[in-house]
């Protein structure tokens, strides 16, 4: 193997090949591998934060549906207490009532007797008086019987 002209000329033309590849299509090459790489990181590290969002929000959305079940019991619960109040203010009135009503028929059954009374003592003077003039059959002075009748009757 003889070294000639030709190998170095092929030499020469890989050294040119290996100059012109490092100094125009190289750089460039690497320019989009560093950008891609770039975009690559940028990507990864948004997925992370996305990642680190949604867990985020997850545990916020949980500490809401927390918050919403206590609330909702809040009130539940008030409007239980409310229910019982309400309920209690009804027997209270219906008690209040019941006795206002009590006290009116104790009212008008007071206010029947009294007038009963009043019926009979009428009545019962009446009788005296048919039953007087009954016996006596004769001539009585109404005025001065009148008196005395009165004065029987206020005390029946």
């Amino acid at each position: 193997m003889s070294i000639n002209l030709t190998l170095f000329a092929q030499a020469a033309a890989f050294a040119l090949f290996i100059w012109f590849t490092v100094k125009f299509i190289w750089p460039p090459l690497l320019r989009a591998i560093e950008t891609r790489q770039k975009v690559i990181a940028d990507g990864l590290a948004a997925a992370e934060q996305g990642k680190k969002s949604l867990e985020e929000s997850r545990l916020q959305a949980d500490d809401a549906v927390r918050a919403a079940r206590d609330r909702a019991a809040e009130i539940v619960a008030q409007a239980e207490q409310r229910s019982s109040q309400m309920i209690e203010e009804a027997k209270s009135a219906a008690k209040d009532e019941g006795a206002k009503e009590k006290a009116a028929v104790k009212a008008e059954i007071e206010q029947e007797v009294q007038r009963a009374r009043e019926q009979l003592r009428a009545q019962v003077a009446a009788l005296a008086v048919a039953g007087a003039e009954k016996i006596l059959r004769r001539e009585i002075d109404a005025k001065a019987h009148a008196a005395l009748l009165e004065g029987i009757k206020q005390q029946l």
